[in-house]
Formats: structure tokens, sequence, C-alpha cells
């Protein structure tokens, strides 16, 4: 059915409520309490808004909106749907919990133009609700150009020669494949279907030929740069130069989750299980996706820098999503979809440990790191966790989003996909428990302090709703399940 008008603006609103915080952050740009207060409400607001239409959604309720835009033909569109709902809801959440976080960060680790930071911020993250929401491919691509615009002065935060390097990295791959690829499949798209609207079922199975179906989909899939499918990766380590942070939020949930959400949202309203699943371009991009997962990770056990180490777990993992959409089944539908909030978790929390680590004990690379757990067991405790949880070990939520993706490709009988699941799991071990195994269990070095003590009270706040999400996901399955079903034709 369809909703009264004031809860039809809710998606506007969810958009207009972060960039709503930039003027004040700028006006209480001398008064650092009053600026981390007003990103603190702001992101309380959105947790808000976004609940309430979750809320609609379960309800049965369509919360649509058209604005104006820029082709007379094409207004932009707002619509809430299951899988953006996910997406909204994992992005508005952990905006808080971030903001939490950052305020101990900052102020701890004595990070200049902090003002700039949080203004910035707070417009990535009007930008990720703007995707999450996206009813058609045009509003799409928008919003995801101005997520990628406003996370560059993000990257290069620190204004060093590596910074700058990191951000003209990032802008150039993210802006060069949207432009060069995404947009053209964008067009392409109008030309075949004569709309942009994402449906259920899709809008393109029996009005495209096979082959131009095929090339069709390899320009989404690397078109969409933040999915980070090899090899349009590069950005993603590079950018690992920013505060932790920007690396926490943007780095493992509204940035690279913006990139898989659209590759599986578009596999999945704009084809249709049907035509991915019988083209042939579909076992080649699979390939590549495959490749992805196994190669990131073989990368990340070559790193000896904690964060160079969780860049390449992420593009491994994103992966699984992309495979997700390629499988083109429901369970595997429902297992990306889910592991868009389980990754979330867990790599935000490895992401926290990491930046709790560098403003208490000054250690970025893996092999200073022994005997650490000892005198900061809560922070390594998190990462327990949060590896636990990528690993899809219970009682943590990404058993169950590997278990459904695994699950799709049994259904289909690709039985190489599903040894791809099980090796990157192997993999998942061997680069993420020795991290907190020999924090635990090697003793502290000489020259350390055994009195040394934990990063600052917001940061362990942080890291510890974080790693609660990653319990409550376990236990939650089938709310989350029954709220992704809602997406499938």
């Amino acid at each position: 059915m369809n909703v009264p008008l004031p809860l039809s603006w809710l998606p506007l609103i969810a958009i207009a409520v972060p960039l709503a915080c930039v003027p004040l952050i700028l006006l209480a740009r001398h008064f650092p309490d009053v600026r981390e207060g007003i990103t603190l409400a702001g992101a309380g607001l959105l947790v808000v808004v976004v609940c309430l239409l979750a809320y609609g959604l379960s309800l049965g309720s369509v919360a649509e909106l058209e604005i104006y835009g820029p082709i007379a033909d094409l207004p932009l569109t707002l619509r809430v749907e299951p899988l953006g709902m996910l997406f909204a809801l994992v992005a508005g959440f952990l905006w808080l919990v971030t903001s939490i976080y950052a305020i101990g960060y900052m102020r701890a680790h004595h990070e200049g133009n902090q003002t700039r930071f949080y203004v910035f911020f707070a417009i990535a993250i009007g930008a990720t609700m703007g995707v999450a929401f996206a009813g058609d491919l045009i509003t799409l691509f928008i919003f995801y150009e101005v997520l990628t615009l406003s996370t560059f002065p993000l990257v290069t935060h620190a204004q060093t020669d590596a910074a700058r390097r990191a951000g003209r990295i990032y802008l150039g791959m993210l802006m060069g494949s949207s432009i060069g690829l995404f947009l053209v499949a964008i067009v392409i798209t109008y030309v075949v279907a004569g709309t942009l609207d994402f449906r259920p079922g899709g809008i393109l199975n029996g009005r495209i030929q096979p082959a131009l179906a095929g090339l069709l989909l390899a320009l989404y899939v690397f078109g969409i740069g933040k999915a980070a499918v090899m090899p349009m990766h590069r950005w993603l380590p590079a950018a690992m130069v920013a505060p932790t942070p920007v690396s926490a939020l943007l780095h493992a949930v509204a940035v690279v989750k913006a990139g898989a959400f659209s590759v599986l949202k578009i596999a999945t309203m704009i084809f249709g299980f049907d035509l991915v699943g019988s083209l042939t371009a579909t076992t080649l991009l699979q390939a590549v996706a495959a490749f992805t997962v196994i190669a990131a990770s073989l990368v990340a056990l070559t790193k000896d820098n904690l964060k160079a180490r969780l860049a390449y777990s992420t593009v491994s993992q994103l992966s699984y999503i992309v495979l997700a959409a390629l499988i083109a089944d429901p369970a595997a539908f429902l297992g990306g979809g889910f592991h868009i909030a389980t990754h979330a978790f867990g790599k935000i929390t490895l992401f926290f440990c990491a930046g709790a680590i560098l403003v208490a004990a000054h250690k970025t690379e893996i092999s200073q790191l022994d005997g650490l757990g000892r005198v900061m067991p809560l922070t390594f405790g998190a990462f327990l966790v949060g590896s636990f949880s990528l690993i899809g070990l219970p009682p943590f939520g990404g058993l169950w989003s590997k278990w459904m993706m695994i699950e799709g490709a049994l259904d289909t009988q690709q039985w190489i996909l599903v040894a791809v699941f099980a090796t990157s799991t192997l993999l998942n071990i061997a680069y993420l428990l020795p991290i907190p195994f020999r924090a635990f269990f090697r003793p502290l070095p000489a020259g350390v302090s055994p009195r040394l003590q934990e990063a600052p009270a917001a940061c362990l706040a942080a890291m510890a709703v974080t790693s609660g999400g990653c319990l409550v996901l376990f236990f939650m399955p089938d709310a989350i399940v029954a709220l992704l079903a809602g997406a499938l034709p």
C-alpha cells in the first residue's frame, strides 16, 4: 500500500539530516565539544529516521518520492526497498558508533583539521543514504559520485605526500571507472529497456541479446569500482593512509559497501536471476571475482602493516558479495545481502582495534604486537571477536552469510565456487588469527611498559558495541532474511 505523504518524505529526510549537520559543524568549528555534540545528535537522529522507515517497510508500506531531475522524463527517485533498507540501517547505525569512536581517536591522536573531517564525514553519510534509497540507476549514479567526491578530502586528510598520492589513485580510479564504464552501462540500459527503474526480477530479460547483456554486466561489475574487483582494487589499499575512523566506516562500510550493494542490486533488479544465470559472461565474471577472493587473501598474508592486511581482506570479502550476485540464486542473494551487515560489523571492529593500538601503543606493524594482548586485553579481545565473525565461526554472524552463499553455490551446482568459499575461509584463519595469537601468547618485548593502558574510553565503547553486533547478528538471522526476502521477485 502507499504511505501517507509525511512518511514518503522520510528517505529524503534521511539524506538531509547528515547534510544539515554540515553548516552547524562549521559554525561550531571553534568549540570542539559543541561540534562533536552536533555530529552525535545528527547521527542519533538519522538512526531514528532509518528505524522509522524500517518499521514502515515491515508493515508493508512503500515509501517513494520523486524529485526534480536533470532530465525531464527521468526524475530522481527515492524508494525504500528491503536490500537498501538493510544497507541504510547498517550505515546509519555505524555512523553513530564511529562518531563516538572518532571523538576519542581524533583527540587522543591530536589530528589536525578536525572540523573538515566531521564536515566531509557527514556529507559522505548523506550520499550513502542516497545510494541506499536510490529508486533508479540515475539517482544511484549521482549519489555514488557524490560519495566519491566527499570522501576524497578524507583520504587526503593528512595532506602528506603519501596522502596526496593516495588521493590521486582514489579519485582517478573511482571517477575513471564510473564515468568510463558505469555511466556507459546506464546509457545502454536506458536505450535497451526504456527505463532505469529498479524492479524485482529485472527490466532487461527478454529485451536484450545475450552477447550485449554479457558486455553490459561486465561494464557494471568493473565500472562500479567501489566493489574493488581486481584489477579495480588498487584505490582501496591506497586509501588506508586516511585516519582510522575513515578507514573504519568509509572503507569497511559506506564506500566499499556502496559498491558491493550496487552490484548486488543491479544484478537482481536490472538483470534478474534468470538473465544473469543464462549468460556465458557470467562464468567469466565469476572467475574474476573468485580470483579476487583468493588472490587478495594471499596478498593479505604477506602484509606486516595491520591496516594494509585488513585492506586486502576487505578486497577479498567484497568479492564474496559480487559472487553472490553472479550465482543468481535466491539463497546466494540472501547471503550476499546478509554479508553487507556481517562484514560491516566484523571489519569495522578490526579497524577500530587497529586505531586503538596506534593511539595507545603507537604500533602499526603486526610484528610489533607481541605481548600487547596482556596489557590491552579489551582491544585484542574485540579483535578476536571480529576475526571469528569474518572467518564464519559460531556464535558470530559471519557464519550465516557464508553459509547462505555456499548454499546458493550448492543449489546451482557450482562446485568450484564452493571450493573458493572454503579455501578463502582457511585463508581468513591464516591471516587473521596469528594477530591476536601473538598479542596474547608471546612475551612482551623488553622496553614495552607492562603498565601500558588501553585506548580512550570512547574507542573502547565503540569496539564493545560493534563486537556485540557480531554476536547479535548470529542470533537474529531470521529477521534479516525475512527483510531481504522482500526483495526477491
